[in-house]
């Protein structure tokens, strides 16, 4: 999907989330297509010193024809965090996951890329959550390796990702913030040593353009206030978007007393405020046609930022079934989305399409298992006897209190881990025979997708990219005429 996006002009923008377990079971399942081991294979060609680690993660995780279905995946490396030999600073305690977890996100990163750039000359750009700390620096370097063009990175400030950016093209050995609770103001951060991993005497890395995803004027502000941390330019994402939101302003609550997400003028993006800043920006949230990506050009953007009509597209990895089913539901006018307070184990809210089968359903939530097996969202803490380690209030309850959490925030929590690799079509599944039930997120603004399901030959149940963006654009065109 990002490869035609990009090919016909736009920013096709890949997810950087999740990208080692993606890969991983991708490979189990039989890489159809051949597409992971081609780009491995030119992760091996371009930097010689990766290609013996390369080589091991293909030995561990492809399966030719693919495992059975219903069999378990072998688990990809969890991050668990030790330790680092060297230090940089004496003032920062300094930790690595092991060297397995680093080459699996450096490859599948690069190769995410590499693919999504076979064919032609347009730019590509790669999505990152600020909050999911462990992966990201060997993941940015796997992208780095594969020169991306751009890089959006929201879920939290950006604001140390510029140094980064700079230390990992120099090849640098480098740190990375790792926030720690329990830590009594010690300082922590992740270790990477670039030139340990693709070998010395390289050029210089291309350096991507950084896109901070960005929901109100402060945060722009600060970020663009000093050179150091100032990205390329913004993504305005208002709360109408799909996945995470930033949270109102104001707390509301139901007559139950139960947390409710309530969004008014007081959480509006001050655009004009944004675009005085002097840095390019995009619009997202509720930008989904030829009429949005006028007026935002009109309000000095460069463009939009369209997802919850891309996600519903034949290209977007979306699990088949799932697509058929929420498109269904659109063509009805049956299909809701709406802003969970509570879902996410991130603390912010969420949005969830209301999907039937899904852990949007009260008793699929209910009857699932609470565990933690994948880890993304969990929060570091320090333990009593001075490891780093994590937990999650999505996790098993009286596992996450014996950590040190507390119990009211376990209540209503979802795996979005587990759910959303379902939603993908790489689900977890148990001995017992137990399968992990997906989750959907969607953006609120659904008019878009309606329509060009209308217009659909019978035998269709969706539609393709290209047509998205081909449709756009003429009609901008016939705007401006």
């Amino acid at each position: 999907m990002a490869r035609v996006v990009s090919h016909l002009g736009g920013l096709g923008t890949v997810s950087g989330t999740a990208l080692d377990l993606v890969y991983s079971r991708q490979l189990q399942q039989g890489d159809p297509g051949g597409h992971i081991r081609r780009a491995f294979a030119a992760l091996g060609q371009r930097f010689p010193a990766l290609a013996g680690q390369v080589g091991k993660l293909l030995s561990r995780y492809f399966v030719d024809g693919g495992i059975a279905p219903g069999r378990q995946f072998i688990p990809a490396p969890s991050g668990e965090l030790r330790r680092a030999t060297k230090r940089l600073s004496p003032d920062v305690s300094l930790w690595e996951p092991g060297p397995e977890f680093q080459v699996l996100n450096i490859a599948a990163n690069f190769s995410e890329v590499w693919l999504a750039k076979e064919g032609h000359c347009g730019a590509v750009g790669i999505n990152y959550l600020r909050k999911i700390e462990r992966p990201l620096p060997y993941a940015l370097l796997g992208a780095m390796l594969a020169e991306v063009d751009f890089v959006s990175v929201g879920a939290g400030s950006p604001a140390a990702i510029p140094d980064l950016i700079a230390s990992l093209s120099r090849a640098e050995c480098c740190q990375f913030g790792l926030k720690v609770a329990d830590a009594d103001g010690q300082a922590f951060a992740l270790r990477l040593d670039p030139a340990a991993l693709i070998g010395t005497g390289r050029a210089p890395l291309k350096s991507p353009k950084l896109l901070a995803i960005v929901s109100s004027y402060a945060l722009a502000r600060e970020l663009a206030s000093t050179q150091r941390q100032r990205p390329y330019g913004f993504v305005l994402e208002n709360s109408s978007a799909g996945g995470h939101n930033a949270p109102p302003n104001l707390k509301t609550f139901d007559a139950n007393r139960e947390e409710t997400v309530v969004y008014t003028d007081k959480d509006s993006i001050d655009v004009r405020a944004i675009s005085a800043l002097g840095l390019p920006f995009w619009l997202a949230g509720g930008c989904s046609t030829a009429g949005d990506l006028r007026r935002a050009l009109d309000h000095g953007a460069k463009g939009i930022q369209f997802g919850t009509t891309a996600a519903l597209c034949l290209e977007s990895g979306l699990a088949p079934r799932l697509r058929r089913e929420a498109v269904s539901l659109l063509k009805a006018g049956k299909l809701k989305v709406s802003t969970e307070a509570r879902v996410s184990p991130s603390g912010f809210p969420f949005k969830v399409a209301q999907i039937p089968q899904t852990l949007s359903d009260k008793n699929v939530f209910q009857n699932r298992v609470r565990r933690c097996d994948i880890g993304y969202l969990q929060s570091a803490y320090l333990a009593k006897d001075g490891r780093v380690a994590f937990r999650c209030p999505a996790e098993n309850a009286a596992e996450y209190i014996r950590k040190g959490g507390k119990a009211r925030h376990t209540e209503g929590r979802v795996c979005l881990c587990n759910g959303l690799l379902s939603a993908a079509g790489f689900p977890s599944s148990w001995p017992d025979g137990y399968v992990e039930p997906p989750i959907v997120t969607l953006g609120e603004q659904l008019d878009a997708a309606a329509d060009l399901l209308k217009n659909l030959p019978a035998k269709e149940d969706s539609y393709h990219i290209g047509k998205v963006v081909h449709g756009m654009l003429s009609a901008l065109r016939n705007m401006r005429a």
